[in-house]
C-alpha cells in the first residue's frame, strides 16, 4: 500500500512538472484590450486604430475629421499626410464618396452648433461640423466643393475660405 501511494505521488508530481514545462515553453500571447478589437455595425467596421471600413463601398475612412474649419489646400494636405492605421495612401474624398456616408434617417447632434444636426450613416465616424471639403475643384472659378452633412447638399466656395473640415479616405479595393 505504501509503495502504491509513493507511485501515485510520483505520477502526480511528474504530471504537474510536465504541465509547468509545457506551459512555459508556449509563447506568451497578450490579449488585446476590448477597445482595440474591431467592432461592426451593419455596414461599417471600426478597427480600433483610428480607421473605419465601409464594407459596402470598399472605402476606409478616418474615424474623425480634423476638428477645425480650414482652407481647401490645408484640408488636402491634412488628408494626404494622415497616417491612421499605419497607412500612407490617404487622400481627400470625392463628393460622391462623402455622399455615400450621408443617411437622412440617422440624426446626430453636431459639436459646432447647438441648433443643427448631421446625418451620417455610422456612429463610428465623428464629423464635428456640417461641411467637409471634397477633392473636386473648378479651375475657371477657383472654387472648391464641399458636402454638407446637415442638408445633404453639395456646394462650391472659394478654396481660400475657412469653412469646412477634412476627413481622410483611402480605397482598399485596388
Amino acid at each position: 500500500m505504501k509503495q502504491l501511494f509513493k507511485t501515485i505521488l510520483v505520477i502526480i508530481f511528474m504530471l504537474i512538472l510536465t504541465t509547468i514545462i509545457i506551459s512555459c515553453s508556449k509563447p506568451y500571447i497578450e490579449e488585446q484590450p476590448v477597445s482595440a478589437k474591431a467592432i461592426k455595425d451593419s455596414r461599417f467596421v471600426d478597427n480600433g486604430d483610428g480607421v473605419v471600413l465601409d464594407t459596402r463601398t470598399g472605402l476606409m475612412w478616418a474615424n474623425k475629421d480634423n476638428g477645425n474649419d480650414i482652407q481647401w489646400h490645408a484640408a488636402k494636405f491634412y488628408c494626404e499626410n494622415y497616417r491612421g492605421g499605419g497607412y500612407k495612401d490617404w487622400r481627400m474624398p470625392t463628393l460622391d464618396e462623402l455622399e455615400s456616408l450621408y443617411d437622412e434617417q440617422k440624426i446626430q447632434p453636431v459639436a459646432c452648433s447647438n441648433s443643427n444636426n448631421i446625418h451620417i450613416a455610422t456612429d463610428f465616424i465623428t464629423i464635428t461640423c456640417l461641411n467637409l471639403w471634397s477633392l473636386e475643384t473648378s479651375t475657371t472659378t477657383n472654387e472648391c466643393d464641399i458636402f454638407n452633412f446637415g442638408s445633404g447638399t453639395r456646394s462650391a466656395y472659394a478654396c481660400q475660405m475657412i469653412l469646412a473640415r477634412a476627413l481622410p479616405v483611402r480605397s482598399i479595393s485596388r
